[in-house]
Formats: C-alpha cells, structure tokens, sequence
C-alpha cells in the first residue's frame, strides 16, 4: 500500500478494484496525472472522464443544477456501482470532461479504494483497460496490458465484474445510459419523485 500512496502523491496512475471491475486511478485535479491515464490508456482525449469522490459534499463541489431528490439517491445506491451525470460547473477542469457541460460521479464500494479517494480525491479512474477492450477484470491481464507501467492492489475476489449503471440527472428527466446492476425498478423504489 505504501508504493500504491507514494505514487497517487507524486500524481501516478494506479490500478485499484471497484466493486464492479478495476479502474485506472489518478488524482483528477493533477492535469499531468490526468494525461497520463489517457496515455496509458491509449484513450481518445475526447472522451471524458469521470470524478471519483467519497461524499455528496464534493459531488455538490463540481455540478450545478442538481435535482431535488440528489440527496435521496446518494443516500439509497450510494457507496456502489452507479454513475451519475450531472451538469458541471466552473470547478471542473477541462482535461477532465473535455470542455462538456456535464460531469460523471462514482463512489465506488471497495474500502481500501474509497478510502484512498478520501486521502487523495478527487480521483479520475476509468476502467483499467486499453481503449476499446473490456473493462479490466483480471489483475495479471491487466498488468500484462500496461506492461509494467502501473502499479496495483489485487483483489479479484470483489469483483461482480458488470459496469456500473450510467444514470444522466443533466436534463428535465433522468436517462438510464447503460443498464449495470440498479435497474430502473430499484431507482424508482427508493427515489419516488423522479422522473424518467
């Protein structure tokens, strides 16, 4: 763990387990860290990146416009494997989302992983695989990838290996993205005023 800190501060990439699949993590407010990833990667720079936080504080932090039921929802699903898109403010780089007028947040469930979002957050941390191949779900395939070039914490066993549902709060209605494992049905269940 201490070569996994040492490089999150000194703004180096590394590998750490979500509860869905591993992601590629970096500190999101370092632009040099930031492009790093998309390097190892081999990431398109158009494509942006989401922000990996620890509380509803820092979700408020960097969007704008949130809906009235945020709250509620962070509270049902919130740490675990939902991505929200919400309208970004001023506070987002651009080498995070590209110059879009909306940001991702991710909260993932993996203690060690949180809790090092917590130290060193925001963090960026996309699936750790090359562009255009499937999320990164085996530790060694992964490092084979990178060809020695990151660093990790192995941990299979927590992996359910599905992505996370893309829920976008952006517009007048929320917009499921991509189907992870909250469904429609579950939102619904717990957040009763919104409105897909």
């Amino acid at each position: 763990m201490d070569k996994i800190e040492k490089t999150l501060a000194a703004g180096g990439a590394v590998v750490l387990p979500t509860e869905t699949v591993y992601g590629l993590f970096a500190q999101a407010l370092n632009e040099e860290a930031v492009q790093q990833v998309y390097e190892l990667k081999r990431r398109p720079h158009d494509k942006a990146l989401n922000l990996n936080v620890a509380s509803l504080e820092e979700v408020y932090r960097f969007s704008k416009n949130q809906p009235s039921y945020l709250e509620k929802l962070y509270q049902a699903f919130l740490p675990g494997p939902l991505t929200i898109i919400l309208q970004a403010n001023d506070q987002v780089p651009i080498w995070i989302n590209s110059g879009m007028k909306t940001i991702g947040f991710r909260v993932p469930k993996h203690s060690i992983t949180l809790d090092l979002i917590r130290k060193y957050g925001p963090l960026i941390g996309p699936s750790a695989n090359l562009s255009g191949k499937a999320s990164g779900t085996d530790f060694q395939q992964i490092m084979l990838d990178f060809q020695g070039q990151v660093s990790g914490l192995e941990d299979d066993a927590s992996l359910t290996g599905q992505d996370s549902t893309i829920l976008d709060l952006s517009g007048e209605k929320a917009r499921i993205l991509r189907q992870g494992a909250i469904t429609r049905e579950d939102i619904l269940a717990q957040v009763r005023d919104i409105t897909f």
